[in-house]
């Protein structure tokens, strides 16, 4: 099995999101199953069916996590020393040189990946164009508008 890298908030957040859906969505599920069922016929009954298909996601969801965190290798950018390269967990800053727009962004693992937040996933373009790079370099991604290319401005293990 191959290992999914993961920052340490990127592990806990998975292991909040599991403990939430063993403690308290799969026994809320349960229930709203037992009192569907209490409705009487089943084969019409809407609420039995959605409960049904949520318990079906939930448990889905469920493996799915455990899964992720057994083949985990998670790794606490903090302590990783790349002597300035971009690695997986390294927050860079960036300039894009055509318009002197400045960004920062996190590389994090695919579920960790939230733009909103500065995190890109480590599969994306940018991430990809990113890995290896240090302060000065230029990174030329491939986006929708075209190549932009962006230069390293800081590197970080925070």
């Amino acid at each position: 099995m191959a290992t999914i890298p993961l920052t340490t908030y990127g592990a806990e957040k998975l292991k909040e999101e599991l403990y939430r859906l063993k403690g308290v969505e799969r026994h809320a599920v349960i229930a709203a199953i037992s009192e569907a069922r209490a409705q009487g016929d089943l084969s019409e009954n809407a609420e039995y069916e959605a409960a049904k298909d949520k318990q079906g996601f939930i448990e889905g969801r469920i493996l799915d996590i455990e899964g992720k965190l057994a083949a985990a290798l998670i790794i606490n950018p903090a302590e990783v020393d790349a002597g300035g390269r971009i690695v997986f967990g390294t927050t860079v800053d960036l300039e894009e040189e055509s318009s002197g727009a400045k960004v920062t962004y996190q590389i994090v693992g695919d579920d960790e990946a939230d733009l909103k937040l500065g995190k890109v996933s480590i599969s994306s373009p940018i991430a990809r164009a990113l890995i290896g790079k240090e302060e000065g370099d230029v990174a030329s991604v491939q986006a929708p508008g075209g190549i932009k290319n962006y230069e390293v401005v800081k590197v970080r293990y925070v």
